[in-house]
């Protein structure tokens, strides 16, 4: 047993070294690429999977939204997923055709029957690496630190940002530019860079609403402000929208409409399109193949005395819905992907 990951890179240094013992420990660790699975010159061991592990779910943890969404295993480069193609709650549209009819003694119905449609996922790769000197692998606690804090963060930040504005270019596809996510109009009026009680309301009236016992309210910790300030009228005085945490909600966190408000850094500036979002983001899917992969190679920087490890994540993800939802009844169409627009 390795003690820890710094422990692990300094055999892995010291195994690559001229002159120096190898470590018996990693005799069962495989090439990370190459001709062959022993030979290390042929491109260096594979990290421990023990830490490859540690990492990748911190990197999920560390991900307010990453840790939300329905993550599918992928064991090859492409997943087609199968799903219902409803855009509409209208009678004839249910499940994208469905209908049931009222019949009359000795009369028939109409033959009817469900639509479907394929979503496709296909693995971007998101890839670190750094260079180490042999001095700053002597010392095995920094740099477990480094490659289990700095990285895990990193890879967190990336996916979360990827889930929020993604162009599906290379990377996941976002929700802000997701056909089917609902944007509501500012009000009449409304100075820039404000939220008010009535675009809370109206954002929280388009969600649709089996996902308001799962939605959660993603801000720019800029919006706050805003929030504290918010009440609805209600003859002379006024009622309070926002509730903070311990306070009169009792709650963990800041709410509104009883949901979970979360700063998080990758949401837009106040005032524009992203400030504020409301989202269920178990309507939306992120395929992961294989989990972390980390490697290690002396040979990029022997003559600098420095090693190279290096960091990939093989995902996709695309929000589950094709378009916003009209409803049976109702003149506003629906989604689990609400934002409000740029006030300017």
């Amino acid at each position: 047993e390795f003690k820890g990951f710094g422990d692990f890179l300094t055999a892995v240094r010291r195994s690559q070294t001229p002159g120096m013992s190898s470590d018996n420990r990693l005799d069962y660790l495989k090439a990370a690429s190459g001709l062959n699975e022993t030979d290390p010159g042929a491109g260096g061991y594979l990290v421990a999977p023990q830490y490859a592990t540690e990492i990748f779910k911190r990197s999920y943890e560390n991900g307010a939204l990453a840790s939300r969404v329905r993550r599918v295993p992928m064991s090859s480069n492409t997943l087609k997923l199968n799903g219902v193609d409803e855009s509409s709650r209208a009678t004839g549209s249910r499940w994208g055709g469905v209908r049931a009819y009222w019949r009359a003694e000795a009369n028939t119905v109409t033959a009817t029957a469900p639509q479907f449609r394929q979503m496709t996922l296909t693995l971007n790769e998101l890839m670190a690496f750094y260079y180490a000197t042999d001095e700053v692998l002597a010392d095995t606690t920094a740099l477990g630190s480094l490659a289990s804090e700095a990285y895990a963060d990193e890879f967190g930040w990336q996916l979360d940002n990827a889930i929020l504005r993604g162009t599906g270019a290379g990377q996941p596809a976002g929700i802000l530019s997701a056909a089917s996510t609902v944007s509501v109009a500012k009000e009449s009026g409304q100075s820039a860079a404000t939220v008010l009680a009535e675009n809370i309301v109206k954002m929280r009236a388009r969600l649709w609403a089996r996902s308001r016992p799962t939605s959660v309210w993603f801000i720019n910790q800029d919006v706050e402000p805003q929030l504290h300030l918010m009440s609805m009228p209600v003859g002379t005085g006024g009622v309070p929208v926002y509730m903070p945490a311990n306070g009169l909600s009792g709650l963990p966190y800041d709410t509104l409409y009883g949901r979970p408000i979360i700063p998080i850094e990758q949401c837009s500036t106040l005032g524009t399109v992203g400030d504020i979002v409301l989202a269920d983001l178990s309507q939306y899917v992120l395929g992961e193949k294989g989990g972390m992969e980390a490697a290690a190679s002396m040979h990029v920087r022997f003559l600098y005395a420095e090693q190279t490890f290096r960091f990939m994540m093989r995902v996709d993800g695309q929000p589950l819905w094709q378009s916003a939802l009209t409803p049976a009844n109702g003149s506003n169409t629906l989604s689990p992907f609400i934002t409000l627009a740029t006030r300017s």
